[in-house]
């Protein structure tokens, strides 16, 4: 076990960077390639139980409070966040965390593995074969409206384990806000679905016996150290990148690895 630490770790730590990168740079949530990580790797030592995927969750939603804050950061000091937006949809935003906690709490692994699959595979094929001049309107959905999505974005962000910009983005742009204001402002949205649902995980039960070292309720803070790490250094970076170049291309290639990942996510679930 103990040789398998030091590869493993190595792997956290490139996965880690390679996470705050997509956070910063296509406002996807570095939590789609942080989830199947953190389960193939507990999965490899060992911790496979019929609790897992909530660790895996609760540990990818514990490092996005990090990510979010210090890709929003970056993001505003070049102007980018529409703070009007973060404060109308926040409230929302974090009820359905807490609901998409409460019910992550009474779901087996496997089951939570194909949540994983089916939207991780919607997210995708959006991501692949979405056209920018797509628009259900030209300015943000008012309140009533707004009462219904926002509770959406964190509650199916809370069953991915992710921050919401794979969902926020989309919305945003489809309801005419400009990419990169989309991108920034959906990295806020990240520590509004994070922060309530780490805390509630925190008090989500997991039995001793299938729970990997350092774990406190379902958060595993060993791999948040690890992965916060690289997320912390390499989040401005893709926000950098961000401004200056058209993500458009890394974004196909991007949606081709989701949904291979999230593929594989399904076929688990199904036991194939």
């Amino acid at each position: 076990m103990q040789a398998d630490l030091i590869p493993l770790l190595a792997l956290l730590l490139g996965i880690g960077a390679f996470a705050g990168i997509l956070a910063g740079l296509l406002g996807v949530g570095g939590g789609i390639v942080l989830v199947p990580a953190f389960f193939y790797t507990f999965s490899h030592m060992g911790y496979a139980s019929d609790e897992l995927m909530r660790i895996c969750l609760a540990t990818s939603l514990a490092t996005i409070i990090a990510t979010s804050a210090r890709s929003v950061h970056s993001h505003n000091r070049k102007g980018a966040v529409d703070w009007s937006i973060l404060k109308t949809w926040a409230p929302g935003i974090a009820v359905g965390a807490i609901i998409g906690v409460l019910v992550v709490a009474q779901l087996r692994s496997a089951a939570l593995q194909g949540i994983f699959g089916v939207i991780g595979m919607c997210i995708g094929l959006y991501m692949a074969f979405s056209r920018s001049e797509w628009r259900i309107a030209d300015e943000m959905p008012s309140a009533g409206t707004r009462m219904v999505l926002s509770p959406t974005v964190g509650f199916l962000s809370v069953l991915m384990g992710i921050g919401g910009g794979s969902f926020g983005v989309p919305l945003m742009t489809l309801y005419g806000t400009p990419i990169h204001r989309a991108v920034a402002t959906a990295a806020g949205f990240g520590a509004l679905i994070a922060v309530p649902s780490v805390i509630a995980f925190l008090f989500v039960p997991i039995p001793a016996e299938v729970r990997p070292p350092l774990t406190i309720g379902a958060v595993n803070l060993g791999a948040f150290a690890v992965v916060v790490c690289m997320t912390m250094m390499t989040a401005p970076i893709g926000a950098r990148i961000a401004h200056s170049l058209n993500p458009k291309p890394l974004k196909r290639v991007f949606a081709m690895f989701l949904l291979l990942v999230a593929g594989n996510m399904l076929r688990k679930s199904l036991g194939l």
